[in-house]
């Protein structure tokens, strides 16, 4: 049978060391973000796509999927016209480029066709970001960002082509949102 001093002075010892806990825990975001808690909305401006190669809906789908990026994973509220960070830029790059060669499938007169036994998706992104929030200027930026992503040449291009987009976008929003939220 258990003494019931000791149960008040377990609850005692529970307390006195959860709130301090508690009080440790609300100081610190577990999200990793370094925006200022002045930070209240956020502006993301179409990203056209001035790519030599134009895939027509690359402006739209990266644009608003950096948008929910934005919306989903932070406090911030977006905004029409005025707000505390504003992103913005456009789309250089979009290429798709044989990476490795096969063994030549036949032989022409002039020699061996040969075809390539993957292909490789490269988005190259400009953003220019604007931190507005006072004493937060100095962490605005321009910066490019690429990644890529490698598939199978005997796949169907217009089959897969915008599955490997929403892969390469969704790794370029990624790299974009982490230096602006999380600023490792």
């Amino acid at each position: 049978m258990s003494n019931p001093r000791t149960k008040v002075l377990k609850k005692i010892a529970f307390f006195s060391l959860l709130v301090p806990l508690l009080s440790l825990v609300s100081c610190y975001s577990f999200t990793g973000s370094s925006l200022s808690p002045e930070t209240q909305t956020f502006l993301i401006r179409p990203f056209p796509n001035n790519a030599a190669n134009n895939n027509p809906n690359l402006s739209q789908d990266f644009t608003v999927a950096l948008q929910n990026r934005f919306a989903q994973r932070t406090t911030l509220k977006g905004a029409v016209d005025k707000a505390d960070i504003i992103i913005e830029g456009e789309i250089t790059d979009y290429n798709i480029a044989p990476t490795t060669i096969s063994s030549p499938v036949e032989s022409t007169q002039t020699g061996n066709m040969i075809q390539a036994a993957q292909n490789k998706l490269t988005i190259t992104v400009k953003v220019h970001y604007e931190n507005h929030v006072a004493g937060e200027e100095s962490k605005s930026f321009d910066r490019s960002y690429t990644d890529e992503v490698t598939f199978n040449s005997d796949m169907d291009l217009m089959t897969i082509e915008s599955s490997q987009v929403k892969i390469v976008n969704e790794r370029i929003i990624n790299k974009i949102f982490n230096d602006i939220v999380a600023n490792w």
